[in-house]
């Protein structure tokens, strides 16, 4: 097996409703080296059983960081390089030229990233193409799309 040489990306995940989304989420980033951060309000505990089933006995070793608000993350990482992940934009995640210590944000499987954060913020809106016979790809399956796509960028610089 190949060992990859971590990026040190950052997964925000905005409001999570779906605790099996987010331990998925959290193994695919402790596989790649991310930081999972969750922004509150959560819709589930830490210690929720199937967050831990999910994430399989991985949870315990994951980087994973908690805020109160998505200003936080603003605050902390410059804004040129904060990718807002919805399905309200034409510009394809995979056009994209990432970096070490990007965030890329994805908002609750329900409703996506608020309107007014997409508006604020539209040049770093990205998104991935699918046909008109869905709304979205689940959560847990668009980040491993993005996030392995900036991986796959990374490894052929090297």
């Amino acid at each position: 097996m190949k060992t990859l040489t971590p990026l040190h990306l950052h997964i925000v995940l905005y409001q999570p409703e779906i605790p099996a989304n987010t331990g998925n989420i959290g193994r695919l980033c402790l596989g790649s080296g991310a930081t999972l951060h969750l922004i509150k309000p959560l819709r589930f505990l830490l210690d929720d059983r199937s967050l831990k089933r999910a994430g399989l006995d991985y949870w315990r070793d994951l980087d994973v960081k908690v805020h109160d608000d998505i200003s936080e993350i603003y605050q902390s990482f410059p804004p040129e390089r904060i990718f807002l992940c919805t399905t309200k934009t034409d510009r394809v995640y995979s056009d994209l030229q990432y970096r070490a210590h990007d965030v890329l944000v994805f908002g609750p499987e329900s409703r996506g990233l608020p309107e007014s954060l997409l508006k604020q913020h539209p040049e770093q809106c990205i998104t991935i193409p699918m046909t008109d016979s869905i709304r979205s790809l689940n959560l847990a399956n668009s980040v491993g799309i993005i996030l392995y796509e900036a991986i796959r960028q990374f490894r052929s610089y090297l």
